[in-house]
């Protein structure tokens, strides 16, 4: 089993949901985070004053996948989160020992 953590553009994200259930992925969790990478933010104008943004608002979208679904679920979310322009995000891939599903108490892929 792996779990994929991707950090996406927020405006990328029902793109990428919607991709990832055709291909059979059948949950995942989003968080709003905000961060920054090689661009360091950016400097925007507002009335007049310019001002820093370090911190840029992203998406992280992870799931836990089984093996066999990896390529597939890393080739659709670098197709649809690409727009080609800086801070398009990151794919970080960990493997993961077991899962356990609190309410039925199953463990391994049926707990996925």
């Amino acid at each position: 089993m792996k779990k994929i953590e991707a950090i996406i553009k927020p405006f990328k994200l029902d793109e990428v949901k919607d991709e990832l259930n055709k291909i059979g992925v059948v949950g995942l969790t989003v968080s709003e985070v905000k961060g920054y990478g090689r661009q360091k933010g950016h400097t925007e104008l507002y009335r007049g004053a310019e001002y820093a943004i370090d911190f840029l608002p992203k998406i992280k979208v992870e799931l836990v996948i089984t093996d066999d679904l990896l390529d597939d679920v890393i080739e659709v979310i670098k197709k649809k989160a690409h727009t080609g322009r800086i801070g398009d995000g990151k794919i970080f891939i960990s493997s993961i020992d077991d899962v356990v599903r609190i309410r039925t108490g199953e463990a391994g892929k049926n707990a996925i």
